[in-house]
């Protein structure tokens, strides 16, 4: 019987194999600090990047090993808005503010990883949204208008007898170009905002799980595995990982399970038919797809909702193997090397958040967009702080919807997810799947 499994297959990232997760670095807890960050992911270190440069005391709270969560678990994707898009639903003018706030964290990735010199496989390639229907093909019109008016994002619409020149499938009915995306490798990326930050003089504190907060006097109290630690402001920086320490932010993020697979190394003149232009792949379908080369271009790293929830190898890479297979059928009999689950937050109104919440700063909600954004909130939580509090950030406002009853515990994804599926297939079967 014919396994998709590789020789040496790995339930583990294949971007650990270039950085796993390490203590390396790690300090014992102080006793006190001006500001306590909880997540060491790509929020919190630019949180504390930023910090430390300025000469404040910033003290850095990992769970578990720095590089363990989220951070160095995505597809490495980075886009300039195209992932807020479904919660644009105000004025024109907050959309627009939106989005160049997202346009601006696609800048601010591109300087730190100049400023810092760090060496991430960043390539600014572009990305090709495939339309998963021909209605979808025709409504990518106000999504590249949206884009070019907010940024120079140089969006164009590819119809469906040209998508070759993108990639060499049919599986879609046209799409959309966006030049201003990039993608480069997370762990690395994650690695060299950690050493940054160190360098700057933040304190990094691996095995740190804060269970609980106290407020003393002008001063939180923050009541860890490692200890107890004094601070006269916190940040909240864990995302799709937000505990019950934290009950008001924890039930206005939905925690969503995204599962990525990549596969064993493919022929060279294989590998460079995929995608004539380098460019990363991703859909209109309401259940998504998101795929790329690996930075040394050999094999393919393919992500998407096999389900909504946790799942094993052995259930998740089947399912994504059968995903890429529709897709890019000449690699039907490619076996997968690696196979690994994230989380992803979305908030209730698909925007990314940041703001105060009992007192302490947050970032959260980042829709599938957490490099950029997160890198960018923890960026804009930190120069609040140095400023006093003066908004500068478009994501910084005091609307932060939730939903009655909810509470943390997303236990209504499967009959989403369900749903989701039967309005994709629907879509797709009275499709008239005619070239666009």
């Amino acid at each position: 019987m014919t396994t998709i499994y590789a020789d040496g297959f790995k339930a583990r990232p294949y971007w650990w194999e270039a950085a796993a997760p390490t203590t390396e670095g790690s300090v014992p807890l102080p006793d006190e600090t001006d500001v306590a960050i909880v997540g060491a992911g790509y929020a919190g270190l630019s949180a504390a990047l930023e910090l430390a440069r300025n000469g404040t005391r910033v003290s850095v709270l990992e769970k578990l090993d720095f590089g363990s969560g989220a951070s160095t678990l995505s597809g490495g994707a980075v886009s300039s808005g195209i992932s807020i898009g479904r919660g644009l639903s105000g004025s024109r003018n907050q959309a627009d503010e939106f989005l160049r706030g997202a346009s601006e964290s696609f800048d601010h990735v591109d300087a730190i990883i100049a400023r810092e010199g760090i060496a991430c496989n960043w390539e600014k390639t572009g990305r090709f949204v495939g339309a998963y229907t021909s209605r979808h093909y025709a409504n990518l019109s106000a999504m590249a208008d949206n884009l070019n008016r907010t940024s120079a994002a140089g969006a164009r619409k590819v119809p469906r007898s040209e998508q070759r020149q993108e990639i060499d499938s049919d599986f879609y009915r046209g799409g959309l170009v966006i030049e201003r995306s990039g993608k480069l490798h997370p762990a690395l990326y994650h690695r060299g905002l950690l050493e940054a930050a160190r360098r700057a003089g933040a304190m990094l504190t691996a095995g740190a799980h804060v269970t609980h907060y106290d407020r003393d006097s002008d001063r939180f109290v923050l009541h860890t595995s490692a200890g107890k630690l004094r601070a006269r402001e916190v940040a909240i920086c864990t995302n799709g990982y937000t505990e019950a320490s934290t009950p008001e932010l924890r039930r206005r993020i939905i925690p969503v399970a995204s599962h990525i697979i990549a596969t064993e190394p493919l022929a060279p003149d294989l590998a460079a038919s995929l995608f004539p232009n380098r460019r990363t792949m991703s859909e209109t379908k309401r259940v998504l797809c998101y795929y790329r080369l690996a930075p040394d271009g050999s094999r393919l790293v393919f992500g998407g909702r096999a389900r909504f929830t946790r799942g094993t190898p052995t259930t998740i890479a089947p399912i994504l193997h059968r995903f890429m297979s529709e897709r890019l059928p000449q690699l039907s009999g490619t076996r997968i090397t690696h196979c690994w689950t994230g989380n992803v937050a979305f908030s209730f109104d698909f925007i990314p958040h940041m703001g105060m919440m009992n007192g302490m700063h947050y970032a959260v909600g980042c829709n599938g967009s957490g490099v950029a954004m997160m890198s960018y909130l923890g960026h804009a939580i930190a120069r609040k702080i140095l400023s006093g509090g003066n908004r500068a950030c478009p994501f910084d406002r005091e609307e932060f919807p939730g939903q009655f009853g909810y509470t943390g515990t997303p236990w209504f994804l499967p009959i989403v997810g369900a749903y989701y599926r039967t309005r994709d297939a629907y879509d797709r079967l009275r499709d008239p799947q005619a070239p666009a």
